[in-house]
């Protein structure tokens, strides 16, 4: 028999609890036990001011940004739409039924304003991260480090030449993007970070960089880098940087100096590609922070051509000397001069030289040095620390860490696939801070839903 038409009736008096409609397995119950909010308001206290209207609660609003990163609602113009029609999302906001949503425009005067003054994100970040090391989830003896680019809101048809004589003084004026731009210009990880022109910069977000890593199309970009606990893939520290090499490198050393003065974290070993091998990253890692790279060494000695390599002249550490494979000696000087030059030049090499007698009439050189007179071998002041990692390169622990290395690449593609970040939403450096930040906080606390389990509820 076919039911009743339903018929909208209003009730003079409803009985409705949010707790109840909010089911027990949702992911926002599982986060919301680990959102510790108690530390914003001390923080923010002396950004506001003691006169005036009441101002939106700081605490509603991190926790919609929660909410927006945890489900990739990237728009807070959605995020609030969202906000106001979901009831998991109001219980966990402590909206109510008829608690008034904040207009999005909100979002933008703090983010710009109390919370990048305050550093609010970042001590949000390390909050979640101190509550991970209380739960067991750091283990503290092995990280990994990584880097992925992320699109920046930046268009390829309104940039500029990177040799193009553009007034940024006065685009300053009107931009934000390009005020940060101006101040980062002496920084390690952007403005110095490599004195190479870039091909094209944006008018609009200038610090983005113009890469084509990704051998396809080339696109502006930020390189978001991680650094991670291999026990269970806790992201221990984020920073933002440009997309190239010396700047990811760079980040690295930020990241490892900050998590050992925040959380007294000092890993055994650290896990990384060839990308962070060079020469002086590694002893860096080895003479001042006692951290033992698991990384291969970044080498480009090996010849393609048929020529003896590098690695065809074994080194004699104690007469500090290498031996070719005729029997001669290549030493760092065969010459006593009245003035000499410095044994290191510039890129902290010193070469060791064959003597042109022997050359001239070795049997080998045509394998050897048939372009030159004699063969020289460079090696890097920082040698020791490459050969340690040559030697444990071969070991089986390498062999653990290069797959658990893996860890951090699936955090990479967890945050482009599931939470949606694949592009910028807001310019600058720190935008681009604040989105990472926000970003590593929701997939820590998705981390600690998943692995902590909720206590059982006591039976009266």
């Amino acid at each position: 028999m076919m039911g009743e038409r339903q018929v909208d009736q209003a009730a003079l008096f409803y009985e409705f609890s949010l707790e109840r409609h909010v089911p027990q397995d949702h992911l926002l119950r599982a986060i919301d036990r680990f959102v510790d909010l108690s530390g914003v308001r001390r923080d923010l206290a002396p950004f506001y001011s003691s006169t005036g209207r009441p101002s939106i609660d700081p605490e509603l609003l991190i926790r919609m940004l929660l909410v927006g990163y945890c489900f990739g609602v990237r728009s807070e113009r959605r995020l609030c739409e969202e906000v106001h029609l979901n009831l998991a999302y109001r219980w966990f906001c402590r909206l109510g039924l008829d608690g008034d949503v904040p207009d999005h425009s909100t979002f933008s005067k703090n983010r710009h304003g109390r919370f990048r003054d305050s550093d609010l994100l970042r001590k949000l970040f390390e909050t979640v991260v101190r509550r991970c090391m209380a739960e067991g989830l750091v283990g503290g003896d092995g990280f990994a480090v990584d880097a992925s680019l992320i699109r920046a809101d930046a268009n390829r048809q309104r940039s500029a030449g990177g040799a193009e004589d553009v007034d940024w003084e006065e685009l300053a004026a009107t931009r934000r993007s390009v005020r940060e731009y101006l101040d980062t210009l002496d920084d390690a990880a952007w403005g110095a970070a490599s004195p190479t022109t870039p091909k094209f910069v944006s008018r609009s977000d200038p610090a983005a960089q113009w890469t084509g890593a990704h051998k396809g199309h080339a696109f502006f970009a930020y390189a978001t880098n991680y650094l991670i606990d291999l026990d269970h893939a806790v992201i221990v520290d984020v920073e933002a940087s440009r997309a190239i090499r010396q700047a990811e490198v760079g980040a690295a050393r930020t990241m490892v100096e900050r998590t050992q003065d925040r959380f007294g974290l000092w890993p055994e070993r650290l896990a990384a590609d060839s990308a962070y091998g060079s020469a002086e990253m590694l002893a860096w890692l080895v003479h001042e922070r006692g951290i033992e790279p698991h990384i291969p060494v970044f080498d480009k000695s090996a010849r393609t051509d048929g020529t003896f390599s590098r690695s065809d002249f074994p080194y004699d550490h104690a007469r500090d000397l290498y031996t070719c494979p005729a029997g001669k000696e290549l030493r760092p000087r065969q010459r006593v001069y009245r003035s000499s030059a410095p044994l290191v030049d510039d890129d902290g090499m010193i070469r060791y030289r064959a003597s042109k007698f022997y050359c001239d009439a070795c049997s080998l050189k045509p394998q050897c040095c048939p372009n030159t007179p004699a063969r020289k071998i460079p090696r890097s002041i920082h040698e020791g620390a490459r050969d340690m990692a040559r030697d444990i390169a071969k070991t089986d622990a390498y062999a653990a860490s290069r797959r658990e290395r893996k860890k951090v690449e699936m955090l990479f593609a967890h945050l482009k696939r599931i939470l949606r970040l694949d592009r910028l939403r807001l310019r600058g450096p720190c935008g681009a801070r604040d989105e990472f930040l926000l970003a590593a906080t929701a997939q820590n606390l998705r981390k600690l839903a998943k692995l902590v389990p909720a206590p059982r509820p006591i039976m009266i």
